[in-house]
């Protein structure tokens, strides 16, 4: 008994130093839950470009993908929580709180939120060929014509097929999917028209839809995109409520002090509000955005309901 009270007493000694020391006195570790290369990656390394200066200590991008993002995710819920890791998350963190049914952490018990990063919306795109001119159109279509609309996707689960999924819910049409291995090669068949639909992010459909090569239909978020105020969101096209913006969190694992929490969402905070950082991401379609902890905790709670919601009602599961 008296060996449990010494050893109980040195790790509460030892958290009790962790917190009271300056935070950070050694290098941060930022988790990406996906390959380098991608639209996580970009906001992670630009954030940490800039924290690097606010937080005096290096903040090194350690990239960890695999699983749908499930594995970078697991590795930073499990991380001692002391505020030297923390991870760069999207939507597909609410996502796959349903969509995997075997998950080795839980999206809304194992994550401290620190604060929203950034947003940005979808664009709505057909082939040139397909008469329509807006969502509404596109809806009337698929009316007429159940599963005669085909829609290219990065594989069930992805963002595009996630947003399709959702025009297929909230307007209670039916369209065929077509899954690829990345919303890259979708894109190139929409192109050459061997699909007729796709929901795509801003940085891959904008390029496309000012060079004529697909149509622009309309953004998926409930306001207009800065990067491209030419379209309507989808509300304005007819089908009011339809809300579909891919946002990017910083998180930490569950347990880290708040003081921690709190410096973290202040530098964060700030960084988010110069003008350069705000600018290199504009060019991507990416709006910065910053709340507080409990804020980003209580929009993720919405996120993993809404789309628990959805993803029942498709019937779909990765196991």
């Amino acid at each position: 008994m008296a060996i449990r009270n010494v050893l109980a007493a040195l790790v509460f000694a030892q958290a009790a130093f962790v917190v009271a020391q300056p935070y950070p006195v050694k290098p941060v570790r930022l988790i990406v839950p996906a390959a380098p290369g991608g639209g996580t990656d970009l906001v992670a390394r630009v954030l940490a470009q800039h924290l690097d200066e606010a937080l005096g200590q290096p903040v090194v991008v350690d990239n960890r993908g695999g699983g749908g993002t499930t594995l970078g995710a697991t590795v930073a819920a499990k991380a001692p929580p002391d505020g030297y890791t923390v991870i760069l998350h999207h939507t597909s963190l609410a996502l796959n709180a349903t969509f995997y049914r075997h998950l080795q952490y839980d999206a809304l018990k194992d994550f401290a939120p620190v604060t929203l990063v950034a947003t940005q919306p979808f664009l709505f795109v057909v082939h040139p060929s397909l008469p329509v001119r807006s969502v509404c159109d596109l809806v009337a279509l698929a009316k007429t014509h159940p599963g005669a609309i085909a829609y290219g996707s990065g594989g069930t689960g992805s963002g595009p097929y996630m947003g399709a999924e959702l025009l297929k819910q909230s307007a209670r049409i039916d369209m065929l999917h077509v899954p690829y291995k990345g919303a890259g090669p979708a894109m190139i068949d929409l192109i050459g028209g061997q699909v007729q639909m796709m929901v795509a992010t801003m940085s891959l459909a904008l390029p496309h839809a000012k060079s004529g090569r697909v149509r622009g239909l309309a953004v998926t978020s409930t306001k207009r995109a800065a990067a491209a105020p030419e379209f309507p969101t989808v509300g304005e096209s007819g089908l009011p409520g339809y809300d579909y913006t891919v946002w990017y969190g910083l998180l930490a694992p569950a347990g880290t002090p708040k003081p921690v929490i709190a410096r973290l969402n202040q530098e964060t905070a700030k960084v988010l509000e110069t003008r350069e950082v705000r600018d290199r991401l504009s060019t991507q379609g990416l709006e910065t955005i910053s709340d507080s902890p409990e804020a980003f905790a209580s929009h993720l709670q919405r996120e993993v309901a809404k789309w628990r919601r959805v993803i029942e009602a498709a019937g779909i599961h990765a196991d």
